[in-house]
């Protein structure tokens, strides 16, 4: 098997501490490209003279001087390189590049070393990496696993570790479905950052250069190396100073989705690993509060049902008239819906898109990073070919909305279901809050290292070459309230197929709340404190097994301010589990911590005659 390229930071320091040369790292490029010869990653490859050649160039060149020396990088090929052709992924589209993109001219002048142009979803219009004449791209996992696009192909050149970075491009998410389907980070920087000059537009007001590579560090460096605000660019903004430094992780104020607005597809794999991110998460910053999706996701139904797909289709318009058979029948659908749309439309859509905007602008009040699942489940390639749209669009749930929004985004990855397939979440904030969520990012990462990556290898539990998932185990739920045995909504797990598995106590560093309710009975909830604070309590829970197929059922049905998050047994176990939004025990809710349990307090409050226990009232002692 070839050698794999490593990360930035483990180049950077071979070269430094004189243990590897370009020259040597030209040679194991090589023969990593040769190992994969027929794989749909690379359109084109520059020529081993050249690629040698740059590389000793480097030879004479101290390391410290060039941020970016010798480490080798792949560029989509909707993005110009002098001398190369740019296909966009339609052969008969090819043109030769008189220039580089400024985007890339500012990288090899850091010292990187191009070795080639990558597959992608023909004319960057799809999330699948499925739309190519050049092939149809699988994830790095196997598995008949999609590997997301539209830039697929440069996010398997770098999670199979032939690259250390790539530069793909991001109009309605394909800077961070391929990152997530493929185990790597993948940033989507503000709208303008990276300048779009010498990209072939998909929907020019919203594109977006990004950047995949295997650490949040590396991308980052790499985004600081490209960003620059090029006179070519009529779109090109500049990086604030004010924003040039970041915020510290426990400073910030973390949103996350109501689970009314979330959806896995029946996808309980993914449910569950989107918990225990958002549970990892809730250690790292300040304050965490829930939030609705639906201004957020209405704002994306526009990309595609809206009038910005007809910007898809300005730009290719000629071409797709002169030359439709050269265009794949999918792509052509989705561009000629272009063709419904007239002025009139255009303008409803702005105004729809600033309302949402407005709508949205007033929740950035109140949170500073947005946390969402990158995708809400996976498909195979057969299963995106039987439905090649509407599963697109499924791909594309969390993701299309963030540039109509002009909203910065980073992916990363968030371990692996039960059965082998990758999990992520996307971290998501205003404009120009980019070195902000890299921040987050890296400090998520930091924090489970067993979701990280290493020098461009990227490890999982075996998937089916089939590509049919195992059959997959139950989940482990620990309830406290309404949700325990006789109680008013234990029906809701014995419905979906769950079984009582036995009884335990968290580990004291929870409170126990019960929160007012219409019906006099009271809702209660389980609020977990610091760990270094003094006032945690140990608390009664029922544990019950539930089919893991389920688990997305269940979480529809949770009501706010209840979530579904990681609860900390007292034997150290980490369980699924029913938790409470911090911000709903206030004043008017009355703290049973003391009581140990939802049960035991109910029947200390029978004994006393109560008024507030209406259960108590109608004839239930438990």
């Amino acid at each position: 098997m070839p050698e794999r390229i490593g990360s930035i930071s483990e180049l950077r320091s071979a070269y430094r501490e004189h243990r590897l040369t370009p020259a040597e790292l030209a040679e194991t490029v090589l023969e990593g490209l040769a190992g994969r010869a027929g794989e749909p990653v690379w359109i084109s490859t520059v020529s081993a003279e050249e690629l040698r050649t740059r590389a000793a160039a480097l030879t004479d060149t101290d390391p410290q001087t060039l941020p970016l020396y010798g480490i080798p990088f792949a560029v989509k090929d909707n993005i110009d390189v002098a001398g190369m052709v740019t296909t966009a992924g339609c052969p008969d589209f090819g043109y030769r590049a008189a220039e580089d993109a400024p985007v890339v001219r500012r990288l090899l002048d850091a010292g990187a070393l191009l070795v080639g142009k990558t597959n992608l979803d023909q004319f960057a219009t799809g999330l699948t990496g499925s739309r190519s004449p050049y092939g149809s791209v699988e994830s790095v996992f196997g598995g008949g696993l999609v590997s997301g696009g539209s830039s697929s192909g440069s996010a398997v050149a770098v999670a199979a570790g032939q690259v250390a970075f790539a530069l793909g491009t991001d109009t309605a998410g394909s800077g961070r479905v391929p990152a997530a389907l493929n185990g790597i980070v993948g940033v989507k920087p503000t709208r303008g950052l990276l300048s779009t000059a010498g990209v072939v537009p998909a929907c020019r007001s919203l594109d977006c250069v990004s950047v995949f590579a295997v650490d949040v560090a590396g991308a980052s460096e790499v985004l600081h190396a490209a960003r620059a605000v090029s006179i070519a660019d009529p779109w090109g903004r500049a990086l604030p100073a004010e924003r040039f430094t970041a915020r510290a992780p426990g400073t910030l104020r973390l949103g996350v989705p109501r689970t009314v607005d979330l959806e896995f597809f029946d996808d309980a794999g993914q449910a569950v690993r989107f918990a225990a991110g958002v549970h990892r998460l809730r250690e790292l910053v300040g304050t965490v509060r829930q939030v609705p999706l639906a201004p957020f996701l209405a704002a994306g139904d526009l990309l595609y049902q809206g009038p910005w797909v007809a910007e898809r289709l300005a730009g290719l318009d000629d071409f797709l008239r002169t030359h439709p058979e050269a265009v794949l029948p999918v792509t052509r659908t989705v561009l000629e819906t272009g063709r419904r749309y007239d002025a009139v439309d255009a303008f409803r859509g702005r105004h729809r898109l600033r309302e949402l905007r407005a709508e949205v602008d007033r929740w950035w009040q109140e949170m500073d990073v947005l946390v969402v699942p990158t995708v809400g489940t996976t498909f195979t390639l057969d299963e995106i070919a039987e439905d090649p749209i509407g599963r697109n669009a499924v791909l594309g749930r969390y993701t299309q909305f963030a540039n109509l929004l002009d909203l910065a985004a980073v992916t990363v990855p968030n371990g692996f279901t039960a059965d082998g397939r990758p999990a992520s979440l996307t971290l998501v904030g205003p404009a120009f809050s980019d070195t902000t969520l890299a921040r987050l990012a890296a400090a998520f990462a930091e924090a489970d290292p067993a979701t990280a990556t290493t020098s461009g290898t990227v490890v999982a539990p075996p998937i089916r070459h089939d590509g049919t998932p195992p059959a997959r185990t139950e989940v482990l739920i620990a309830v406290v309230g309404r949700h325990l045995t006789g109680e008013s909504r234990n029906a809701e797990l014995t419905d979906l197929g769950a079984t009582l598995a036995g009884a335990a106590r968290t580990a004291p560093l929870y409170r126990l709340y019960r929160m007012p309710t219409p019906d006099g009975e009271g809702l209660p909830g389980l609020v977990r404190v610091a760990s270094t604070a003094p006032d945690g309590h140990p608390i009664e829970v029922e544990l019950w097994s539930l089919p893991a197929s389920a688990v997305g059922g269940l979480l529809a049905e949770v009501p706010a301010p209840l979530s579904l998050g990681w609860v900390r047994l007292h034997d150290g176990r980490d369980v699924l589990g029913f938790l409470c939004e911090a911000y709903a025990a206030g004043p008017d809710a009355e703290d049973i911590s003391a009581a140990g349990g939802w049960r035991a307090y109910r029947r200390a409050a029978c004994k006393e005659g109560s008024p507030a226990n209406a259960s108590c009232i109608a004839g239930d002692p438990s």
